[in-house]
C-alpha cells in the first residue's frame, strides 16, 4: 500500500494547469498527523508515503519531522516521498536540507517549458531557475531531483527539449499530460484550474513515440512504463487497473480516496473511519462507467494502454474526445506494439502516484 498525502492546498506558485485547486472545503485545512498514524496503524505493510499538495513545503518541517517520528515508533519502514516546486528550499535552504537529507526522505520536483508553471508573482518558472535549484541540491543535499513536467497545447513542441534537459543533467523526466481535474479559482488574478480541458492520451503517446525514436526513452520515465505494460510488466500510475486496491490518498479533513486525481474531483470517496476500522473498499473496480472508454475496446490490442487510469477513461468520455482518441490511437499502435526493451526502467522522483496525467499537485 502507498498513501498519497496532500497536506495543505497552499501553494507558492499558481500554475494555470494546476488539478489541486479544492482539496477540501475550508482552506485552512490540514492533513493532521493523526490521520496518518491511524493510516499506518491499519496498513503497517505502507511502503510509501507520496507528499503533493498544493506545495508540501508550505507546511513547517517539522510537521515532516513528526511523521517521521511516527514512521519509528510504529516500526514502519515507509519512506517519504516528495514532490515539490522547491521554491521554499530555494529561499530558505538552512530550514529543508537535514530533512531532505533523512534516509528515509526522496525529493522529486517539476519543471516545464512554456508559460504555465508559474511563480508567485505571476512570472513563469524558467529554466535558469530550475538549474539553480537543481544545483543547489546536488551541492547541499548530494542529489539532483528527478522532475515532472505537464504537458498541454501550449509547450507540446517542447518535449524533446525536456528529455533532452533530463539526459543532460543525468535525470528522468517523467513527461505527463494535463489532468482534467481542478475547477477554475483566480489566485491573485491568475485564473487556475484544469478540469475543463486535457491534452488526450493520444496526443502523448505520440509524443512517448518521438522520445523512443529519438533515443531518449531512458530518460523518460511513461516511455518505460509503456513499454513494459505490452510486455505484460508491472506498472505504475496511470497504467493501473487495479490501482484502487494498492493506493490511497487523504487530502484536508479527512477526504480520502483510492486516487489522487479522482480527490481532486471529490469522486469515488472512501469513508475513512470505516476503512480504518478495517474494512476495505475498491471503489473504481466495480465502476462500469470506468471499465472502457468503449465496448469495442475490449477485443482491441491497445486495450491495456488506453484503459490502463480510470480517471483518464472517465476525463475523455466527459470532454467528448473518446472517437478523436480511438482514432489517432489506432494509428499509433503498430509503433506503440513494436517490441522495444530498456535497460534504465528507474524512476528516483518523488512519487509517481497521483493519477490520470497529474496535473498539478507539488507546485
Amino acid at each position: 500500500m502507498d498513501l498519497i498525502i496532500k497536506p495543505t492546498v497552499k501553494c507558492n506558485f499558481k500554475c494555470t494547469f494546476c488539478s489541486s485547486t479544492h482539496l477540501s472545503e475550508d482552506p485552512k485545512e490540514i492533513v493532521e498527523l493523526e490521520a496518518i498514524e491511524r493510516f499506518i496503524k491499519r496498513f503497517p505493510e505502507t511502503r510509501t508515503l507520496i507528499i503533493n499538495g498544493g506545495d508540501p513545503l508550505m507546511m513547517p518541517p517539522s510537521y515532516y519531522w513528526k511523521m517521521i517520528e511516527i514512521l519509528d515508533r510504529l516500526g514502519s519502514e515507509a519512506c517519504i516521498s516528495f514532490t515539490t516546486n522547491l521554491w521554499a528550499f530555494y529561499k530558505k535552504p538552512e530550514m529543508w536540507v537535514e530533512l531532505f537529507r533523512h534516509p528515509r526522505v526522496g525529493v522529486g520536483t517539476s519543471f516545464q517549458y512554456g508559460n504555465a508553471r508559474l511563480k508567485g508573482d505571476g512570472t513563469p518558472f524558467t529554466e535558469e531557475e530550475f538549474l539553480k535549484i537543481s544545483d543547489m541540491m546536488l551541492e547541499m543535499v548530494g542529489k539532483r531531483p528527478d522532475f515532472i513536467s505537464v504537458i498541454d497545447e501550449e509547450n507540446v513542441h517542447t518535449v524533446l527539449q525536456t528529455v533532452e534537459l533530463a539526459k543532460r543533467l543525468g535525470l528522468v523526466a517523467k513527461i505527463n499530460y494535463v489532468s482534467a481535474s481542478g475547477p477554475e479559482v483566480v489566485n491573485r488574478g491568475t485564473t487556475m484550474g484544469s478540469w475543463n480541458r486535457m491534452y488526450t492520451q493520444a496526443d502523448i503517446y505520440e509524443k512517448y513515440i518521438e522520445i523512443y525514436d529519438a533515443g531518449l526513452g531512458e530518460w523518460e520515465y511513461n516511455t518505460q512504463q509503456m513499454t513494459k505494460r505490452l510486455r505484460n510488466g508491472q506498472t505504475t500510475c496511470p497504467l493501473s487497473r487495479t490501482c484502487d486496491s494498492g493506493i490511497r490518498a487523504i487530502q484536508p479533513g479527512e477526504n480520502y480516496y483510492s486516487c489522487g486525481s479522482f480527490g481532486d474531483d471529490g469522486e469515488y470517496p472512501i469513508d475513512f473511519d470505516k476503512e480504518m476500522k478495517g474494512e476495505f473498499f475498491t471503489p473504481l473496480q466495480n465502476q462500469i462507467e470506468l471499465h472502457s472508454m468503449k465496448e469495442s475496446c475490449n477485443i482491441c490490442p491497445m486495450f491495456i494502454i488506453c484503459n490502463g487510469c480510470k480517471k483518464t477513461i472517465a476525463d475523455t468520455k466527459r470532454l467528448g474526445q473518446v472517437e478523436r482518441h480511438c482514432k489517432k490511437m489506432k494509428s499509433l499502435a503498430p509503433r506503440i506494439i513494436e517490441p522495444v526493451s530498456y535497460t534504465h526502467l528507474k524512476w528516483g522522483g518523488g512519487g509517481g502516484g497521483g493519477g490520470g496525467g497529474g496535473g498539478g499537485g507539488g507546485g
